[in-house]
């Protein structure tokens, strides 16, 4: 069965982008349009509106990306079974992390099982962690590194890989504006210290739950995506940082900032790997999900 069209179309589907998708398909921007083409005349209804500028998905192209994705996964899914019975795994596996996560995690993770399973394709994306788990869910990705939240959605198993604190940095170098006595924080001490957060995700959740219960907002400085560039800006003067431990212990940038002994402490930060618990139906997903041991 060609399955190729299918995944010309979710290609697409997910970068409205010819460009883009041609390249993610490694074929041409006439080949992939000729492909879209012919999908719509056998489907009778048009899945694209697109002109010179814009391409978007129309209703009944927003239905069918639904479909097309939970086609390619059943395919997958048989192929995978049919191939675990010859005690043969091939087929690739999407990763989504963090580059800290990428190097912290992933050669413990990967090294036995790339030795057991050398017909399986690992493909990695890094990226901020915030994202993670969305995309998981999307499935843009198969598994995920990834920060447990306060309530995993019902959909997703986690396994946790270790635990990080979170903590507060500050540059080695003297400003007026660090807390004399983080130890015992006051509201008058910290409202005007420039803070640089993570735009979205858990560090930045229980940062705002730390500010709101010392009686203030955070000044906030900047708002970044990831957490290695927090440590990079602190380490340059601009403010104080929240970081898990993990990243500030793997960051070349380690020696330029100091954490702060504050209280009360930020919750630990629980980093493990997710999946959509019906994607570990898939031998090849399963395969890698039980070469994870729980910590």
């Amino acid at each position: 069965m060609d399955m190729r069209p299918l995944k010309h179309f979710l290609a697409l589907a997910d970068t409205l982008h010819f460009g883009r998708a041609s390249d993610a398909c490694h074929v041409s921007p006439s080949t992939l349009s000729r492909s879209i083409r012919q999908l719509e005349e056998s489907l009778g209804v048009r899945l694209f509106d697109r002109d010179n500028r814009h391409v978007s998905l129309t209703r009944q192209g927003q239905t069918f990306q639904r479909h097309a994705r939970e086609t390619l996964e059943q395919w997958e899914q048989l192929r995978l079974s049919l191939m675990s019975e010859a005690r043969t795994l091939t087929g690739e596996i999407s990763i989504y992390c963090s580059v800290t996560a990428s190097y912290s995690f992933l050669y413990e993770l990967l090294s036995e099982f790339r030795t057991r399973h050398p017909g399986i394709e690992l493909k990695l994306h890094t990226g901020d962690p915030a994202e993670a788990m969305a995309r998981v869910l999307s499935g843009d990705e198969d598994m995920a590194i990834t920060p447990r939240p306060r309530r995993v959605p019902e959909a997703l198993a986690f396994k946790s890989l270790t635990r990080s604190p979170l903590v507060f940095i500050a540059p080695h170098d003297h400003h007026h504006w660090i807390p004399p006595t983080p130890e015992s924080p006051s509201a008058e001490q910290w409202r005007e210290v420039p803070m640089i957060l993570s735009e979205a995700g858990l560090s930045r959740e229980y940062s705002n739950t730390w500010f709101r219960a010392l009686g203030i907002a955070p000044r906030i400085y900047a708002q970044v995506a990831g957490h290695e560039a927090i440590v990079s800006m602190v380490g340059l003067g601009f403010g104080l940082g929240v970081v898990p431990k993990i990243v500030l212990d793997n960051s070349p940038l380690v020696e330029r900032v100091r954490v702060l002994s504050v209280k009360p402490e930020l919750p630990h930060y629980d980093v493990g790997l997710c999946v959509l618990e019906r994607r570990l139906r898939s031998p090849l997903i399963q395969a890698l999900w039980d070469e994870v041991v729980e910590r």
